[in-house]
């Protein structure tokens, strides 16, 4: 894990969090942190509350109960609005605008407040490192699914954030794109040092970007550690039934001799 930078203050802490829809609990984490330069990916069935949980530490949602503290600063209702520019979002779905390339990765920084012309300038050098630069005056709606995601991750690192939220980035890409994009976005997180959470169905995404991964079953998080570890030790069979749809691959990288370390339930 990645040390809580200045003050060890994490960039996410959540605190006694539920979240309810109508009479069911749809979130309900005791306790969960990411420090700064962390990644952590969240895995679980359909409906577990992955969404859910991006949704509160994006302050995106208020919780019924809990606290969410970005950079050691509890999201008040004064603060949330202050606090939420300092995350950043990717869906499945990018979310791009009837406008250039150039325009939509610059969208974020024009958000808040950075003159045109340095704003564009910060998103195309993005837009470079994710290898789309070339595409910065082709209109959005003429890219393909694997471009435009390119250019939502542009976007969004482009703002700097203390937090990237990352909700199923890939699953709607085919194979040969999925296998580009996972190690670029892993070699950005690394470079810039943006802790970052990660709702994913893919195992392998997990091993390749997070450093740690929880398990969330029915709003839950019923297991948590580094992902070698947690696929070699399963908390029980729920668990294990999820992790066994990647369990050769898991099998394959969990010798003695690897990162994986100890897990924590």
């Amino acid at each position: 894990m990645a040390d809580g930078g200045e003050g060890g203050a994490p960039s996410l802490s959540l605190r006694g969090i539920a979240v309810r829809h109508g009479e069911r609990t749809a979130l309900a984490v005791a306790e969960l942190e990411i420090g700064r330069g962390e990644t952590l990916a969240v895995m679980g069935p359909n409906g577990a509350g992955k969404s859910t949980l991006l949704h509160v530490a994006a302050l995106l949602r208020r919780p019924e109960e809990g606290e969410v503290w970005i950079d050691g600063e509890a999201a008040t209702r004064r603060a949330e609005l202050r606090l939420r520019r300092r995350t950043a979002m990717v869906l499945q779905a990018p979310l791009l605008f009837d406008a250039s390339v150039l325009a939509n990765a610059a969208a974020g920084l024009r958000f808040r407040g950075v003159a045109r012309r340095e704003a564009e300038r910060r998103a195309l050098a993005w837009l470079e490192r994710f290898g789309v630069g070339h595409l910065a005056g082709r209109h959005a709606r003429a890219l393909s699914g694997g471009e435009a995601q390119r250019v939502s991750l542009a976007r969004a690192f482009a703002v700097v954030p203390s937090l990237l939220l990352l909700d199923e980035p890939f699953a709607a890409l085919d194979a040969p794109t999925r296998t580009t994009l996972v190690p670029a976005l892993a070699t950005q997180l690394r470079a810039t040092g943006t802790a970052a959470l990660i709702a994913t169905h893919d195992a392998a995404e997990a091993l390749a970007l997070a450093d740690r991964l929880g398990i969330l079953v029915d709003g839950r998080l019923v297991q948590i550690g580094p992902p070698l570890a947690v696929a070699a030790r399963p908390a029980d069979e729920t668990v294990a039934a999820l992790l066994d749809r990647e369990g050769a691959l898991f099998r394959a990288e969990s010798a003695p001799s690897s990162r994986s370390g100890e897990d924590s339930a």
